[in-house]
């Protein structure tokens, strides 16, 4: 006996393209916030989207974008502190 549908292929679609907008969503607030975790997530939730075929291919690459535009402005103000952190 069957208790539960079995997935199909439009649910692992609308995941993926829950991937996408959450490393969007995720690589956007890192640019103001914890980018040091938020930009590895953003671009890790990018690359799974992108590898299992998301149809808002744009969002995700914009989400791989931000969330190294995320380590990238940490890598920045590292550098003009002098610090292992920044802060504001």
């Amino acid at each position: 006996m069957q208790l539960t549908a079995p997935a199909t292929r439009r649910t692992g679609i609308r995941d993926t393209d829950g991937m996408a907008v959450a490393s969007f969503v995720l690589g956007l607030l890192g640019l103001l916030v914890l980018n040091v975790f938020l930009g590895p997530i953003a671009i890790a939730l990018a690359g799974v989207a992108l590898w299992r075929g998301t149809t808002r291919r744009g969002r995700a690459l914009l989400g791989l974008g931000l969330g190294v535009a995320d380590l990238l402005v940490l890598v920045a103000f590292m550098s003009a502190d002098n610090t292992l952190s920044w802060s504001l």
